[in-house]
């Protein structure tokens, strides 16, 4: 027993062994600057599709290494090609650049006090979901990469994404547009690697899933057709506001009483109720927006078609009409099963088997997604959490905080899965959810 004991131990040393180089000086020499960079950009976010100033400075950086730079993909998208020096397949790294319409709580030396205007309002702007971490840790790994040149079999993209959450209205942006401006082509990629930093989870985590990690994304917009009368003759009216009542109210029976929640979770919620102008005046018309998130495209059909036939019915019950257009957003965030199970023994050897946890499905969307359709792609969740913290603020709040020591083994364990996936001859197949 000893000895298959021993044997044992050897052979689970080895599954998670890292192929790699050393690199351990390198990455002590990179961690202030990578939490110099992330506090530069909390301290200057840009809006989606307006990272002007965010790009500069980072296609500064990639070609002060002697990567070959491009800029200007999808508006302010920058893109660095980083040859090495043997023959071998490309691998694409990503980070998301854009901020979001939040003013800033925290109490930071490198707080943001930047305001912006969105929709037509004055906002404040704030990093409020850590990409400004992903930049930093992104233009860590290039430098590293770039460093080691010698040692790269194959080709490594860095895809400075702008847009992820969601380009203005009337704009296009995001995965879906550097995809359609060629950033997966010339030269063309094998496979891409994410992650995304996360309040909730502890420093020196990582957390991940094979197949469906990320929810699909839809917007929906509910037009309801009333008759406008006075306030104190409701009788000689049809009131919008009731009904839009009604049908937010039986939205959610969709998904208490109608989808299988043991197969996967899925959510409908009102985001937006606009009506009216006055107390006394009924109005003719209301509108309601929402976000649906699904993680099974069956399931999507399903309450699609069931939100059209009751939002119908609702308010034909009540005197009155509705209609609903649903908009597709991202697509399920599907981690190639065959790349994932390739790529974790060297996740576990970075940041030790203890620290790598499979994760359960969650209801939030990534425009990862969209390069995930094109070649086979892995997404985890990386700890940002102050160790011995019980408790932390969500993502897009304005108390969101992020601890910044988390940040260099985001550096690690992607530029360590850039190497041992480019030595690895193997490369998986595109695999996606089928699309019901």
């Amino acid at each position: 027993m000893k000895k298959l004991g021993l044997l044992a131990i050897i052979l689970f040393g080895v599954s998670v062994q890292a192929q790699g180089p050393n690199l351990e000086k390198d990455y002590k020499a990179i961690e202030d600057k990578v939490i110099d960079w992330r506090r530069y950009f909390h301290e200057h976010p840009e809006l989606s599709n307006r990272e002007f100033e965010t790009s500069k400075k980072i296609a500064k950086h990639l070609e002060s290494l002697g990567i070959e730079v491009q800029t200007g993909v999808a508006h302010t998208g920058v893109v660095g090609i980083l040859k090495g020096n043997k023959p071998g397949k490309v691998v694409a790294l990503r980070a998301d650049m854009d901020a979001l319409p939040v003013t800033e709580r925290n109490d930071l030396p490198f707080k943001s006090n930047v305001t912006s205007e969105y929709q037509g309002k004055e906002v404040g702007v704030m990093h409020a979901c850590g990409h400004d971490t992903h930049v930093a840790i992104l233009m860590g790994v290039a430098e590293v990469m770039s460093k080691n040149k010698d040692k790269i079999k194959g080709t490594v993209k860095f895809i400075f994404q702008p847009a992820e959450e969601g380009a203005p209205p009337g704009e296009e942006g995001g995965a879906a547009l550097m995809i359609k401006e060629g950033v997966l082509q010339n030269p063309d990629v094998d496979a891409i690697f994410g992650l995304h930093i996360n309040s909730q989870t502890p420093v020196g985590t990582i957390r991940y899933k094979s197949g469906g990690t990320m929810a699909a994304a839809q917007r929906f917009q509910i037009n309801v057709k009333g008759k406008q009368s006075h306030g104190s003759q409701p009788w000689s009216g049809v009131d919008p506001i009731l009904i839009s009542a009604k049908i937010i109210d039986g939205l959610q029976t969709i998904i208490s009483r109608e989808m299988n929640l043991t197969n996967e979770a899925a959510v409908i919620t009102v985001g937006k109720i606009t009506s009216g102008v006055r107390n006394n005046i009924i109005p003719e018309s209301a509108e309601i927006v929402g976000t649906i998130r699904t993680l099974d495209y069956d399931m999507q059909k399903q309450l699609n078609q069931r939100m059209k036939e009751m939002v119908k019915s609702i308010a034909e019950a009540y005197k009155g009409e509705a209609t609903v257009d649903i908009a597709s957003g991202t697509a399920i965030t599907y981690n190639n099963p065959e790349l994932t199970e390739q790529m974790i023994p060297t996740i576990q050897a970075v940041a030790g088997i203890e620290n790598v946890k499979v994760a359960k499905a969650v209801t939030g969307a990534e425009d990862f997604s969209f390069y995930q359709e094109k070649v086979p792609g892995l997404f985890f969740f990386l700890g940002g959490m102050t160790p011995g913290t019980t408790a932390s603020y969500p993502h897009h709040t304005p108390d969101f905080l992020i601890d910044d020591s988390g940040m260099l083994l985001g550096v690690k364990t992607l530029t360590q899965m850039s190497f041992d996936y480019l030595d690895n001859d193997k490369t998986p197949r595109l695999e996606m959810q089928p699309k019901g």
